[in-house]
């Protein structure tokens, strides 16, 4: 049972990095547009990050939990695979924070995984075709983004052609609200679900190796029956820890990720309050369609690809596209830096 209780600490410690390290995603327009202060707009973001758990349980089900859960092919599983592979994903997240790198969190959780199991099991051991979707959505996610971005900027160019431009400036500051705590709770439903998979992939893990009857209470797994399987909203953990995870999310987000709000609020593009508003709603928009969809992406991919598609409208050249590249670069070496790691990782537990 010791490794279960590791499994979750870590899980829920790499949820609060998560939320620190991501926090830039759904605050650092409405930050560099002035709309809100940091400390105002963390503790915004938080808020709303916490109200993802009720949006999941009520309205939107833990789809993307139950995708996670699918990474490693099931007969595979073992608790050390899922420790090593959170440990890696918190190394390479501390890693990129320290650097100021918007890398995404997601991919390092599913790269660590990656690693950790083809390590143990081999090749076999993954589910290549999950794999291959989220690896696809590294791709799709940020073009969906950009794409979003540029139909909202238009729309509202088209609908707000008349209005004075002090006045679309104060519309625009009052709607950066709205949009980011729509952000936020995208980011809380797509970022936490993936801890929350990873728990209930432990307790699957540990219930066919030792049984689940020695498990006190609080660890002991729901129930699956015909209608929590319909409705998609269990994923077999017990109901604390995804109210725990959410919660880490929001704590980490509160203690804000200042370096990599610098690189996305205005070194890919200045952004005025309209922009930010328009790139904001675009992410959201974005992350709640694949969350429906049960893909986990990265925020980070998201919101640069909105910022961009924002960008762009006026002309291609207000990206800085140099900037834009070395985001790329780090999104695509994310997976195989973190697989190595997850190897690496898994291969020292071996030696205790």
């Amino acid at each position: 049972m010791t490794s279960l209780i590791i499994i979750i600490v870590l899980a829920i410690c790499f949820d609060f990095i998560n939320g620190f390290h991501d926090s830039a995603n759904s605050i650092a327009t409405v930050v560099s547009t002035k709309v809100l202060k940091p400390v105002v707009a963390v503790a915004w973001a938080a808020f709303f990050n916490f109200i993802a758990f009720f949006a999941a349980k009520y309205l939107l089900g833990f789809n993307i939990a139950n995708t996670v859960q699918k990474v490693v092919e099931g007969e595979f599983v073992t608790l050390p695979i899922i420790i090593a592979g959170l440990s890696a994903a918190i190394i390479w997240s501390l890693i990129t924070w320290w650097k100021g790198i918007p890398s995404s969190s997601s991919h390092t959780l599913i790269g660590g995984l990656i690693g950790a199991a083809i390590c143990c099991k081999g090749f076999a051991a993954v589910h290549w075709s999950v794999v291959g979707t989220i690896c696809a959505f590294i791709i799709v996610a940020p073009l969906l983004g950009f794409i979003a971005g540029n139909i909202i900027t238009l729309l509202l160019y088209w609908c707000c052609r008349k209005v004075k431009p002090h006045k679309m400036e104060t519309w625009s500051k009052r709607l950066q609200l709205v949009s980011s705590a729509c952000l936020s709770t995208a980011h809380g439903l797509n970022d936490s679900q993936k801890e929350i998979g990873v728990i209930a992939c432990a307790l699957a893990a540990y219930g066919v190796q030792y049984g689940l009857t020695d498990l006190p209470a609080w660890l002991q797994p729901d129930t699956m029956n015909a209608a929590a399987e319909a409705s998609n909203n269990l994923t077999g953990a017990p109901v604390w820890i995804p109210v725990a995870c959410i919660t880490a999310i929001a704590i980490g987000t509160m203690s804000g990720g200042w370096k990599i709000i610098k690189t996305m609020g205005n070194k890919i593009t200045k952004i005025t309050p309209y922009e930010g508003f328009c790139s904001q709603a675009a992410g959201a928009v974005t992350l709640f369609i694949t969350q429906n969809l049960g893909i986990p992406v990265s925020t980070t991919h998201v919101i640069s690809g909105s910022i961009m598609g924002v960008g762009s409208v006026k002309r291609l050249s207000a990206v800085r596209w140099g900037v834009s590249k070395e985001l790329i670069t780090a999104w695509i070496i994310t997976i195989p830096i973190s697989a190595v790691m997850g190897a690496v990782v898994y291969g020292i537990t071996l030696l205790f």
